[in-house]
């Protein structure tokens, strides 16, 4: 690569930021059309072409996205620079960009992230949500440190990535009280005809669920499914139906929604795991999850 000119890489920034070359002058102060030259330079001189049209705005292409991923970097720290300059914080801050599936509990993705909390440094966390083929996207061009999820990385994505297997626990139930008074007093059987939360598809626990459900001759009537396990639980707070979490966070769940443990089972084991395009984590804020996910969160069970 040439020389990086700033100058270029700033107006680019601006622009990816902004979706348009026009909203992009209005905050530089310059005219569209001198941008939009400044930019052609810089697309000749990188040998990539960073945006497409689309309608009005412009949107990054996969070099686009590259690029701006580091340019997101570039001027945090030049900001962090004029901070430190002017004397304002004490010591430099530390930024973690992580991907959160959202097959994963949120309990459970903030006890894994809490302990990044306890660091000596200042830490920003940059902390994102969504379909896991996405945050692997995002994963791939280094918009994210790691992405944590409840299954490995799927053999169909084309990202060179690896596994870490942060830890495993068994399986609880809960409900209102006043629904688990409705149905048997023993578990499983409480749940055979009672109305059952079932996690989306993209989850790993749902097949895991349903063998376990089949295996003991239950005849739940499913009353929901969720992508997004904070909705299940939701429902479930609000008496709709039993509904499974992590063993890992039992108090929490009884805490935050108020309901009751009806039951739990070893035989379900749900698996978290942080995945980054490093073979070895060395992020001191990954490592400190890490470190603290094997030996409190998950009691060091790490069986595969």
């Amino acid at each position: 690569m040439s020389n990086l000119n700033y100058k270029h890489l700033h107006y680019f920034w601006v622009v990816a930021k902004a979706g348009s070359i026009a909203r992009a002058s209005e905050q530089l102060h310059l005219t569209p059309q001198t941008i939009s030259g400044q930019l052609s330079v810089f697309e000749e001189i990188q040998g990539e072409q960073l945006f497409e049209k689309s309608g009005r705005n412009l949107v990054l292409t996969e070099a686009g996205r590259l690029v701006l991923s580091y340019a997101e970097e570039i001027f945090a720290l030049g900001q962090e620079l004029e901070e430190v300059l002017h004397h304002r914080p004490t010591e430099r801050t530390v930024q973690l960009r992580v991907g959160v599936s959202d097959a994963v509990a949120k309990p459970v993705a903030y006890r894994l992230l809490e302990p990044a909390l306890s660091l000596p440094q200042t830490l920003r966390i940059n902390c994102r949500e969504g379909k896991l083929e996405h945050l692997l996207a995002e994963l791939a061009v280094h918009k994210l440190d790691i992405v944590i999820t409840d299954s490995p990385m799927p053999p169909t994505v084309n990202v060179r990535g690896f596994n870490h297997l942060l830890g495993e626990c068994g399986i609880s139930f809960f409900a209102t009280e006043a629904l688990a008074r409705q149905y048997a007093p023993d578990f499983p059987a409480c749940l055979d005809a009672a109305p059952l939360l079932l996690p989306g598809e993209d989850s790993a626990l749902r097949s895991k669920l349903m063998h376990w459900i089949n295996a003991q001759q239950l005849h739940p009537r499913i009353a929901g499914e969720f992508d997004d396990s904070a909705l299940m639980s939701a429902f479930g707070q609000a008496g709709a139906g039993f509904f499974a979490a992590p063993s890992a966070i039992t108090d929490m769940v009884v805490r935050q929604y108020g309901v009751v443990q009806v039951g739990s089972t070893e035989e379900i084991r749900e698996q978290f795991y942080a995945i980054s395009v490093q073979r070895k984590l060395t992020h001191p804020a990954v490592l400190a999850i890490s470190r603290a996910a094997q030996q409190d969160l998950f009691g060091g069970d790490r069986s595969s």
